[in-house]
């Protein structure tokens, strides 16, 4: 029987590099999935119902809130999205790890909900590196990297909530710590009890 998957719930400031470090560490890995959310908007050109989301309606949306079937729940610009939790279940009992990327207060409701969720934060070597990446970008005003910068302070003062930090330094590093993270969860005891009453 496939050892049951962990629920990895990734957060960190915008431009800390998440997508990047987690990216190279599952590369090439068939144990790992991202978690596919449950929106309420309409999909866009090319999106496919299951895949990148599970469009739903206002309705449905608001039973799966009082039914308490969603790990973690936001608005954003008139849409809401959330967490299906049957959908991580499905997938972790399948043997597969499931990476949810969420900002800090998702996280604090996952907590809330599946206490032996795995919480990771990653984190820029400093806010000076961070203003100097999303400047790098060339995408955004002075204005909205300020207010990124000032975000990421707020979210900073949250990471007592998470079990590990990683510092997003160099790429191929934090990706290592990543996978370690991982390897080291399934090594837990209460993984693994089951193998010494064979013995």
């Amino acid at each position: 029987m496939a050892e049951k998957g962990k629920l990895i719930v990734i957060s960190g400031p915008s431009g800390a590099g998440k997508s990047t470090v987690v990216g190279k560490a599952i590369q090439g890995r068939e144990d790992m999935c991202f978690s596919t959310s449950v929106t309420t908007r309409g999909p866009r050109p090319g999106e496919v119902d299951g895949k990148d989301y599970f469009f739903i309606d206002d309705e449905r949306f608001r039973q799966m809130v009082e039914q308490g079937e969603l790990l973690e729940h936001a608005s954003y610009v008139s849409h809401s999205y959330g967490t299906p939790k049957a959908f991580v279940e499905q997938q972790m009992n399948a043997g597969m790890n499931v990476i949810l990327d969420i900002e800090v207060q998702g996280a604090r409701q996952v907590r809330e909900k599946m206490d032996d969720a795995v919480l990771v934060f990653i984190i820029p070597p400093s806010l000076e590196e961070l203003r100097h990446r999303l400047e790098g970008r060339g995408t955004e005003s002075a204005e909205t990297i300020n207010a990124r910068l000032q975000r990421a302070r707020e979210e900073l003062k949250e990471a007592s909530l998470y079990d590990y930090i990683i510092v997003n330094d160099k790429i191929e590093e934090a990706a290592d710590e990543f996978a370690a993270i991982l390897k080291a969860e399934h090594c837990r005891y209460c993984h693994r009890k089951h193998l010494l009453e064979t013995m």
